[in-house]
């Protein structure tokens, strides 16, 4: 994605289901499980860089020794900073003790982060909240070990007034504006009533089926109590990602698969998905189950997991993401007039490297056809050296951009940004002609901003014949609410080319018409109920939307020509079949929240209003 935006949580999940002694002697180190959370949060590392922290429970302590640790880091390089002060405490004891690795008991009275359940998290900051304190995992503490709560989490929340509302919490100015501090106050709600009811026989499962049901959003979150439950708990559309992995030494829960393969060296069957609505449950023994904790309802995977958050590393993602780019390649080689002789094929960024792939593929599968063709069609009579150049025809490949990651990190002063944004990619002089059309594919495109601010000037340098910029996902056209930080209607580019289309026609009293619904919904407590700016998109087809993105993401001193092409919505799905959530592109939320977030967007569009839509 050439813009950048505040995207994806990671969570990390284990619990250790032997003693330290047994670690010790099967894998060489009492440190197992702290080693395995370190890589676990690593191979997610693309999915939080705002910050890290983790939290870890020790069983069977002596009463008044301490059991519930916590960590957080917002510092650059938060894993390592994390795990860099564990390794100096580890350190210190080893030099007071020298023989103390030799005896599991020891280490585990003496390292604070050596406990039975480690619960370990991946921050970005959906809010622009970037201080340690709005990192996971969140604590309540408590003289009752069962009343001991670390929570951490994948995920946005809609509602959380209301559940501040709903429990008669009256939250400080910190926890107004968090959604994992809702979910801790109305867990930890359920979770006191339910120890008071029954002490010392914690029931977690029925404390989530009550908490969980009140929250709307999509989410996977996982917590740790202080008398030694675990739990990893998905939503019921099954929004955001969750698998899980057990063997008789280890339950592990991830938010991605590839994550877990590597860590634990394990094959693609052995990592299961946990399912919407369900939890991966262990109790204080180390006993695992997976229960229902809301009724799963119509799968809603957020597909924007397969296009660019989760790692290409995935066996099943890297197909996905090839099968995006091949879905792509009739469209490109039409807007070629089929002219390969005179076509360059390039990506940016480098998460749009798998779907270049598939965009190859397809336009290979197209040369070899004609080459057959050709071939057949001569039959006896063939000459040589036209066999010979058919034969070596070739896709023309080349890497046009390459991002210079030392330059992002000065770009801090807004007066020169748009200046010193453009020099974010060095461009490959040499490659391509003037009678080359250039065509680079995205991932995504959001804002289109560094497309105009830095890509397109760029490419524009080497003066190509034409310009066409292909994203592997649709028109993101309305704003997310279950993870991703895109909740303001003007910072999309599909919607104010939309905007500029209605303008242009002389319809902008629909844009009234619209905004007088909205406020109704609004009085009446019922912006929930229907997604009304789709009608903003109605009037026009998906070529013109294109076609005005085009005009706006190219520099008025630019006289290149320029086309967008976008994936469609049927190929998106038949790409990625088993993530059919779609709403940014679509608008079909899967919960009443998503309803009311748009609306609400639109309406601070309409009013000027540079907030979030919840």
């Amino acid at each position: 994605m050439s813009d950048e935006i505040k995207h994806e949580c990671g969570l990390a999940f284990i619990r250790l289901r032997k003693p330290f002694s047994y670690y010790q002697q099967q894998y060489g180190s009492v440190m197992y499980g702290l080693n395995k959370l370190y890589l676990l949060m690593e191979k997610q590392h693309n999915r939080g860089q705002d910050g890290a922290g983790i939290a870890t429970v020790k069983l069977n302590t002596e009463p008044g020794y301490p059991f519930l640790h916590r960590i957080r880091s917002n510092a650059n390089q938060s894993i390592a900073d994390i795990f860099s002060q564990i390794g100096k405490e580890i350190t210190e004891i080893e030099r007071n003790h020298p023989d103390i690795q030799n005896h599991p008991g020891l280490m585990k009275g003496h390292v604070n982060f050596l406990g039975e359940l480690l619960l370990g998290h991946l921050r970005y900051g959906t809010q622009g909240k970037n201080n340690v304190d709005f990192c996971h995992p969140f604590v309540k503490r408590n003289t009752i070990p069962a009343r001991n709560l670390a929570l951490a989490g994948n995920f946005n929340l809609v509602n959380k007034d209301e559940l501040f509302s709903l429990i008669n919490c009256h939250p400080d100015e910190f926890e107004k504006q968090s959604d994992l501090g809702a979910m801790m106050e109305v867990i930890h709600h359920f979770l006191i009533k339910a120890d008071e009811q029954f002490p010392g026989k914690l029931d977690m499962t029925k404390v989530l089926r009550k908490a969980v049901s009140f929250f709307d959003g999509g989410f996977t979150f996982g917590g740790v109590t202080g008398n030694g439950i675990g739990f990893v708990v998905r939503d019921a559309h099954g929004i955001r990602p969750c698998y899980y992995y057990v063997n008789d030494d280890v339950v592990v829960a991830a938010s991605e698969r590839a994550a877990i393969r590597t860590a634990f060296n394990v094959g693609e069957n052995e990592v299961q998905e946990l399912m919407p609505g369900h939890a991966v449950m262990v109790d204080a023994e180390g006993n695992f189950s997976i229960e229902q904790i809301l009724e799963p309802k119509e799968r809603k995977a957020c597909s924007f997991e397969r296009i660019y958050f989760s790692r290409g590393s995935d066996e099943k993602i890297y197909k996905e993401r090839t099968a995006l780019g091949y879905h792509l390649s009739e469209a490109v080689l039409k807007a070629v007039d089929y002219d390969l002789k005179n076509t360059i094929f390039s990506f940016i960024p480098n998460t749009a490297e798998i779907a270049f792939y598939g965009l190859i593929k397809g336009a290979e599968d197209y040369l070899n056809k004609i080459k057959v063709e050709r071939i057949l069609s001569w039959g006896k009579e063939y000459d040589e050296e036209k066999l010979t150049a058919m034969v070596n025809r070739k896709i023309r490949i080349e890497k046009i951009a390459i991002k210079d990651v030392k330059l992002r990190t000065f770009i801090t002063e807004d007066s020169s940004r748009n200046e010193m944004v453009q020099h974010v990619y060095d461009i490959t002089y040499g490659t391509v002609k003037d009678e080359d059309t250039l065509v680079v594919i995205d991932d995504s495109i959001v804002r289109g901003t560094t497309l105009k601010e830095s890509i397109i000037r760029m490419l524009s340098r080497l003066q190509p014949k034409k310009i066409i910029v292909v994203s592997s996902a649709p028109q993101i056209r309305y704003p997310d609410c279950y993870g991703i930080d895109m909740s303001k209607l003007s910072e999309f580019v599909a919607f104010r080319a939309a905007i500029e289309l209605i303008k242009e026609s002389g319809q902008e009293k629909l844009l009234c018409e619209i905004l007088n619904n909205c406020k109704e919904l609004e009085r009446n407590n019922k912006l929930h109920t229907e997604n009304l700016i789709r009608q903003i998109y109605k009037p026009f087809t998906l070529e013109q939307i294109s076609k005005k993105i085009a005009e706006l993401i190219t520099p008025k001193e630019i006289s290149i020509p320029v086309e967008v092409i976008f994936q469609t919505i049927e190929d998106l799905h038949e790409s990625c079949p088993t993530n059919l959530g779609d709403w940014y592109f679509t608008g079909n939320y899967p919960t009443p929240g998503g309803n009311r977030v748009v609306n609400k967007a639109f309406i601070n569009y309409m009013e000027g209003k540079n907030v979030r839509g919840y």
